[in-house]
């Protein structure tokens, strides 16, 4: 037999396979240990990650906060012992702090230390656990001697949602009576281009009910068959003012149970007139891109909701509502009302883009209403007035000389001159007051008030600031005879509106004869001969701009969150409408001659009858304005004595999510 044949037989061949056995066993057992040990260590580090987590959560949760007090090391502490991380223990350690989020380079989150800050906070435990049985093999080696410790470390860190702010304008509390229900129902009915007829009880349920915005867009969504859209989608959706209403029905009235109360019947009515007018709801209700649900949880006034719904609507009909006015002792008034701007009525969005750039494109920005009205007041409305037949009267006398030099005029100053009395005939002067058919016209073109957020502050829930920048209306007035077909237009590009003076008193003359004792005869009466007095206003009365508020938390009157209801604060504009209800103290009364041509010279003549037309005028303006202030205005949402602007700051709204 060949000694190869030999070497290789079976026998021979039992030893080595033994030894093979023997390593490959061997080498399992390593790697059994070396899996057993990596998966200890995997579990202590993954319990300790859950453990960082946990503490960061909870301490983002409770608003935690690292000034004084140190809320957040006190969270996360509770969270850690809770869950099997006790503390004090030489082997553990936690460390808390608080700051912001920011972007690195390559566009990742990063965290950036910041004790005043609590928009972020991070975790960072450790824990001391035995070497693993490879670092005890690499201490055969020269590594770390046999029995040191490995230092697990678990890094977490949480933040709620940004900060949240909102703005909301509020119509001044309206008192409902049967005359403002009237008013309201021939002004949003003529808004609207329909005819309305609300109770006052309808009109007061809707003025004293409140909606979540949240809940009406989620009911709009289902009403549109748009389940899958977002929020803003809703929003920018072309919905008819009809459906709208509607909606608003359908939160109230889930059940439809409740169709006999005056809220729901008033609805419906408002609904009937709306017709089929299209509007974009995201006109009324801003709210910044990428807002999440929580943005929603805000609640509005459905008055004020309607309000502004029936304003959109007005601002793509064009049409102009025509709203008597009853006043006692006053006739005949007629206050016509277009809507150039609707108002917005409510924003809402992260206050920390918004101070940024406080008008731009992530503004939280409100405002009222721009309109245009026309009163026109038909006689008899000043006709009874004394003063103004008192001070005509009182210029014949004074007057009659004067004209004569200016004007020229054979006028004499009394009737019973030795010419007259012998049958020659002479002229005397006839003031009128206010010839003709007289309408006295007052045109009031009303800018929007509007306020925005300019800085914020949240070092916590209960320690924050909202600051506001705030500007009144500008009103432009103009008072004497305008013709409405040219005052309304396309609200688009309104016309510019003309104002023609009003004829308050027209100088006339008679010629009349006296025989001795026989009664006087007069010829019939030549007006204008000595021209008239005219009166007109052209004015503007400034608005109150730039007028910042600090909305703060504490003290009493707390700033809330944004699920509450907002806190409002009143910007007194009372000097607008006092110079408003003033203006006529500066109406221009001026005498013409007959030629038209305005006369010089009647001097202290002039100026002592002035002061009566002016205070005589003004008796009238002061409660028709007022009028058209409380009753038309203030329907609209618009006040010229304040504004009532709320707000609302979340410092963090939602729940807590770990980012890093």
């Amino acid at each position: 037999m060949s000694p190869c044949l030999q070497f290789r037989s079976p026998a021979r061949q039992r030893g080595a396979i033994g030894l093979m056995a023997v390593l490959t066993l061997g080498m399992a057992l390593v790697f059994l240990l070396i899996v057993v040990d990596s998966g200890r260590l995997y579990l202590e580090k993954r319990s300790l990650q859950r453990i960082a987590d946990m503490a960061a959560l909870e301490a983002a949760t409770r608003n935690g906060d690292c000034a004084v007090g140190a809320s957040a090391t006190a969270y996360a502490t509770a969270s850690v012992n809770r869950n099997g991380f006790t503390l004090p223990d030489p082997t553990r350690s936690l460390a808390v702090a608080c700051g912001t989020l920011s972007l690195d380079a390559n566009s990742l989150r990063v965290f950036v230390a910041n004790p005043s800050s609590s928009e972020a906070i991070r975790v960072i435990v450790s824990h001391s656990v035995p070497q693993s049985f490879a670092g005890g093999v690499g201490a055969l080696f020269g590594g770390a001697p046999a029995g040191a410790t490995l230092n697990l470390t678990a890094t977490a860190v949480a933040a709620l949602p940004p900060p949240l702010a909102s703005l909301t304008l509020r119509t001044t509390a309206l008192s409902i009576d049967s005359s403002k229900s009237a008013t309201l129902n021939a002004l949003f009915g003529g808004l609207l281009g329909g005819s309305l007829n609300v109770s006052v009880a309808g009109w007061d349920g809707l003025v004293n009910t409140n909606i979540r915005l949240l809940g009406y867009l989620d009911r709009l969504k289902v009403d549109l068959g748009l389940n899958a859209a977002g929020y803003n989608q809703v929003l920018g959706a072309s919905v008819a003012v009809s459906q709208l209403i509607q909606t608003a029905v359908n939160v109230l009235d889930p059940g439809g149970t409740l169709g006999a109360t005056a809220t729901i019947v008033g609805l419906q009515a408002l609904k009937v007139a709306a017709g089929s007018t299209t509007v974009v709801l995201g006109n009324l209700l801003h709210v910044e891109n990428g807002s999440d649900v929580s943005t929603f949880a805000t609640t509005v006034s459905v008055f004020n909701l309607i309000e502004g719904v029936v304003q959109l609507a007005n601002k793509k009909n064009g049409v102009v509502a025509t709203v008597p006015i009853n006043l006692v002792g006053l006739a005949q008034i007629t206050a016509r009302v277009q809507v150039l701007e609707p108002p917005q009525l409510s924003a809402i969005g992260n206050p920390k883009n918004a101070a940024l750039d406080p008008l731009g494109p992530n503004r939280i920005y409100v405002k009222t209403a721009q309109l245009r009205t026309l009163l026109s007041i038909d006689l008899p409305a000043l006709d009874a007035i004394a003063a103004l037949v008192n001070a005509a009267a009182d210029l014949a006398g004074p007057l009659t000389n004067t004209l004569n030099a200016l004007l020229n005029l054979d006028l004499v100053a009394v009737l019973n001159s030795l010419t007259c009395a012998i049958g020659v005939p002479c002229q005397t002067p006839d003031v009128i007051v206010l010839p003709g058919p007289i309408r006295l016209d007052v045109a009031l073109d009303v800018a929007s008030a509007d306020s925005y957020v300019t800085a914020y502050s949240c070092i916590s829930n209960t320690n924050k600031t909202l600051t506001t920048n705030t500007s009144a209306s500008l009103v432009n007035l103009k008072i004497g005879r305008i013709d409405a077909a040219s005052m309304f237009g396309s609200n688009t590009a309104p016309p510019t509106v003309t104002v023609q003076p009003l004829k308050l008193i027209d100088i006339g003359i008679k010629t009349c004869r006296r025989f001795l004792f026989v009664p006087i005869t007069c010829d019939p009466r030549v007006p204008g001969v000595g021209g008239g007095i005219d009166v007109v206003a052209d004015t503007s009365v400034a608005a109150n701009t730039n007028m910042p508020h600090v909305y703060s938390a504490p003290p009493a009157n707390s700033l809330p969150d944004i699920n509450q209801p907002p806190f409002y604060y009143s910007f007194s504009t009372s000097s607008i409408v006092s110079n408003l209800l003033n203006t006529p103290v500066n109406l221009h009364v001026d005498m013409y001659g007959p030629s038209g041509s305005l006369v010089g010279g009647l001097g202290a003549i002039l100026n002592s009858v002035t002061s009566l037309l002016v205070s005589a005028i003004n008796g009238v303006l002061n409660p028709l304005l007022d009028s058209l202030i409380n009753t038309v205005l203030i329907s609209l949402g618009v006040d010229l004595n304040k504004v009532d602007v709320g707000a609302n700051l979340s410092c963090h709204s939602g729940r807590a999510s770990l980012v890093i």
